[in-house]
């Protein structure tokens, strides 16, 4: 029970600060489907291409996070610091570098999508926020400074504050306010990219303030050091298949997303809302998963294997009852959710409300595997065997779930159809991932060598 007690402290403010995220894009979303269902319908796939291009970057950066905790359960003060600034530098890097992906927006957008007004709005989305990604960056490598050592009640204090910044400007910036014009879907995404560099600049006071009370100085000579370069190359070697991962699982499910626009709007825009709820109820998820990352890599640095096969599972059982807890909540309440995003119109209303129940229920069936897999995944992350992690997902979404997405296409194009084949896929997924954390050859890698 103690080591249940554990884990729960060190994974509640995570759990929380991630539904703190998917509330942000939860409000995005619940706004703009009061400004318009063109909005409603271009976001979804604006904001997944983005993430996508940038979240390569992003997990890069992220990893220097499993170092953090891989220093900080050895006890090296030093390097636990020097990991985080290898972080920051990665960051800058990432954030320059990401500016070149903006042309790829509208070509995407053009080449897939069926409407010009879509299309001009997914284009002004996906551009405020990928200009943006090197605030993400920064916030990505500042809060897992903190993840890293344990410190994630402060990470959760700076995220409410970054969505208290996204929801009032999310009002002021999408309707409009005073001598502010209604700059609807772009002011969704501007109230988003402020909201990163809030917490930026909040993430990177209260780091440099700890560092003032360590024992443990960084002189300016150990930013061109050995140890800086290899932490440099050790943080690639093993972020960018996780990055690979996230990019090529984002793709996967943003392949689908299209598929389901092409449907029809209203459908489009079911789909679009009962994702927004899946995000919304899964975002705690990422919260585990990000624990067992880290208290893995914590164990593996102060060379506890038994420690860290325990926290790896222990973390997957306690994610699987809050789910199904949060399940059971969603199903019992699905009307007034649905009704947040259903058009004015009552007959279309009544008509979005009964698809949505229909997809909350196959989204009920895939979610407990999607779970397991998720949180067992983050801890193979933080024991160093990414790779695996990566492979395993390629084949499973390129060589099954896509082909069969594109075969349902032709043979039966609805939306309930198109969303049974994620079950199959995630329950694949889950069992092969589960048996490589029960095998263990994950123990036999070494991240600081």
């Amino acid at each position: 029970m103690k080591e249940y007690l554990k884990i729960m402290r060190l994974v509640w403010p995570l759990a929380f600060g991630m539904i703190n995220n998917a509330l942000m894009q939860f409000v995005d979303r619940a706004f703009l489907a009061r400004e318009s269902m063109i909005s409603l319908e271009a976001v979804l796939p604006a904001s997944m291409l983005s993430l996508v291009l940038l979240c390569f970057f992003q997990a890069i950066v992220a990893y220097s996070g499993t170092f953090v905790a891989n220093y900080h359960g050895a006890k090296d003060l030093r390097l636990t610091m020097l990991s985080y600034r290898a972080g920051l530098l990665l960051a800058v890097l990432f954030g320059v570098l990401s500016l070149g992906l903006l042309p790829l927006g509208g070509m995407i957008f053009e080449a897939v999508s069926h409407s010009a007004e879509v299309i001009a709005r997914q284009k002004v989305y996906f551009e405020i926020c990928t200009a943006g990604g090197i605030f993400l960056y920064i916030q990505m490598a500042s809060q897992s400074y903190f993840t890293g050592r344990g410190k994630t009640r402060t990470v959760l204090i700076i995220n409410i504050l970054g969505n208290v910044v996204n929801i009032v400007l999310d009002y002021i910036l999408i309707f409009g306010c005073g001598f502010i014009p209604r700059l609807g879907i772009a002011g969704a995404a501007i109230a988003t990219v402020a909201s990163l560099a809030t917490q930026c600049i909040a993430l990177l006071a209260m780091a440099k303030l700890s560092e003032r009370m360590s024992a443990v100085k960084i002189r300016p000579s150990d930013w061109f050091s050995k140890d800086m370069l290899l932490l440099l190359v050790r943080i690639i070697r093993f972020g960018v298949p996780s990055g690979a991962y996230n990019v090529l699982n984002l793709l996967s499910f943003t392949i689908f997303v299209f598929f389901t626009g092409r449907v029809g709007h209203l459908y489009a825009a079911v789909s679009n809302a009962c994702f927004a709820v899946n995000y919304l109820l899964f975002a705690p998820i990422e919260g585990f998963a990000l624990g067992a990352s880290t208290l893995v890599a914590q164990a593996k640095g102060a060379n506890d294997i038994a420690a860290a096969h325990r926290a790896g599972w222990r973390t997957a059982w306690l994610a699987v009852g809050v789910t199904v807890v949060l399940m059971a909540i969603t199903l019992l309440a699905y009307r007034p959710i649905l009704m947040i995003f259903a058009p004015d119109n009552p007959a279309l209303a009544e008509q979005f409300v009964e698809q949505g129940w229909i997809l909350l229920l196959l989204m009920t069936a895939w979610q407990i595997f999607e779970v397991f897999d998720t949180v067992v995944s983050g801890a193979l992350k933080g024991a160093g065997d990414t790779t695996f992690v990566l492979w395993w997902m390629l084949l499973n979404a390129f060589v099954l779930w896509i082909p069969a997405v594109i075969a349902v296409s032709f043979i039966d194009n609805t939306m309930p159809t198109l969303w049974a084949t994620m079950i199959g896929y995630v329950a694949i997924l889950s069992i092969g991932t589960t048996i490589r954390w029960q095998r263990g050859k994950w123990k036999a890698i070494s991240i600081d060598k």
